[in-house]
């Protein structure tokens, strides 16, 4: 490359940085490289598939838009991806996730094309190692931080900026969160982050996929090289765990659960429930998953809601950007749509696609007529089996510990019968998991509590107005 032409190339970049500013620069660009200009094409490098595929998705006008300010010869530009390293020592059952950068010399040069080809699943007999599709828009960069999402961010993000031999701190980490509030964005951000470091392994699976892998390794013989493999992750993340179902499946989990953790790999899930509550799971799964960081990302606030709204109408505006959303509006949306963050999402877009296609301005009439079916009576809140221990034991003066136990005295009696019909009434554990919650009882002593609590309330005033007033306490 000639002087003159990177000469040009560090003008293009600084009219770059000044277009998008220096945060977004350092973030996106700053690590792109003038390979040559052929043929009016400007032919750029990036060191990973992730970079090019945002960049293409996002920039490739700007960044022509600059180049022909400073060369009008310049017609169009080419992203490519620099040949990337990988280790001379590499475990027998290799995946498309195994790449990492670097510049010793002594490690051998691979294209990420031919890498993928080299280390495609095959060897294993199934595609679930490929890990589960990725949304180049669930990012850090992109993720709204709130207080009820604070902690979980942090925690993913030390997670993902962790470098290989580094004490593991939290393991397995474990999100739950109802649906809509994130935890999805969080996981494929900590995958992201994780990959374009390129100094490990991530692999990022849904509960699905890794069944669908796991009978499919049965199947085809060769679960022996999905568990190496499996196993050779440095960081393995899996989504929508409550979905993880079958006797078999959760066996093979819980042991590479087990042999990840041990060998100080990281293990980061989520759910849409805490590790306690998911009844279908194995008690020692549970116990394992119980045992490292469990967070839980809470409803949106109106305040972040109105943040998630800004950021929304402002990626809409990288592709149309006479888009514009009046505050009132915004705040109104905020204020109404409370649900989760995908409602939020769905908001934004059906006002973008009635501007556009109508040509019509956003205003107030418009927003409530296009999101009246999301604006959803509030859900009453989840209640849990330790509140209402606590509560209950709180209301008869007695200790959590002794709802817990064999005593038989009618001062405990009566009020672990009333925690026990509570926890079935106000939530939708079963039978047997209200009674292993009760310091391990059977489901036919949790039934027998239930129906003699029915039978006194019809009778007992006294007692309905108390179970009342905990279901109050309960329910605020």
């Amino acid at each position: 490359m000639t002087n003159p032409e990177q000469e040009r190339w560090s003008r293009v970049k600084e009219k770059l940085r000044a277009e998008v500013g220096e945060d977004i620069f350092q973030s996106w660009f700053s690590r792109m490289d003038l390979e040559r200009i052929e043929q009016h094409t400007a032919h750029l490098s990036v060191p990973t598939r992730f970079l090019k595929s945002w960049i293409q998705s996002h920039y490739t006008d700007r960044v022509l838009a600059c180049w022909q300010g400073v060369n009008a010869e310049v017609q169009r530009i080419e992203v490519s991806v620099r040949s990337a390293m990988i280790r001379t020592a590499v475990p027998k059952a290799k995946t498309p996730e195994i790449v990492e950068t670097g510049r010793d010399p002594r490690i051998p040069r691979l294209d990420i094309g031919d890498l993928r080809a080299a280390y495609a699943p095959v060897s294993t007999g199934h595609d679930a190692l490929g890990g589960s599709p990725l949304d180049l828009r669930l990012t850090f960069e992109s993720f709204v931080i709130g207080r009820s999402n604070t902690l979980a961010h942090a925690a993913a993000k030390q997670v993902a900026l962790a470098r290989r031999g580094e004490p593991v701190m939290f393991n397995p980490l474990y999100i739950h969160a109802g649906v809509g509030l994130g935890k999805t964005h969080l996981l494929q951000a900590t995958t992201w982050a994780g990959n374009n470091g390129a100094e490990r392994k991530v692999l990022y699976l849904t509960a699905e996929k890794f069944m669908y892998g796991f009978v499919s390794a049965l199947r085809t013989q060769t679960a022996l090289a999905f568990k190496e493999a499996l196993r050779g992750i440095d960081v393995l993340v899996i989504d929508d765990l409550q979905f993880l179902q079958g006797k078999s499946t959760q066996a093979e989990f819980c042991h590479t659960l087990n042999a990840l953790i041990d060998a100080g790999r990281q293990v980061v899930i989520a759910a849409d429930r805490p590790p306690t509550d998911l009844e279908s799971l194995d008690d020692r799964v549970r116990s394992r998953l119980a045992g490292g960081l469990v967070v839980e990302m809470g409803p949106l606030g109106e305040e972040l809601r109105l943040e998630i709204l800004k950021t929304r109408v402002t990626a809409a505006r990288q592709y149309h950007p006479s888009f514009d959303v009046p505050a009132p509006v915004l705040a109104y949306i905020a204020k109404s749509v409370t649900h989760n963050g995908r409602d939020l999402e769905g908001a934004i877009n059906r006002l973008l696609a009635h501007n556009k296609l109508t040509g019509q301005p956003v205003t107030m009439e418009m927003a409530e007529r296009e999101v009246r079916d999301l604006i959803r009576p509030q859900e009453p809140k989840r209640v849990k089996i330790e509140d209402i221990q606590r509560i209950v034991a709180r209301q008869y003066n007695v200790s959590r510990a002794d709802l817990l136990s064999s005593r038989r005295t009618a001062n405990v009696v009566r009020p672990r019968q009333v925690a026990m019909y509570l926890a079935k009434t106000l939530t939708l554990r079963s039978l047997p998991e209200i009674g292993r919650r009760f310091g391990g009882r059977d489901h036919t002593t949790v039934l027998h509590a239930v129906r003699k609590i029915e039978g006194l309330v019809g009778n007992d005033a006294m007692l309905a107005d108390e179970i009342e007033v905990l279901k109050r306490q309960l329910q605020e």
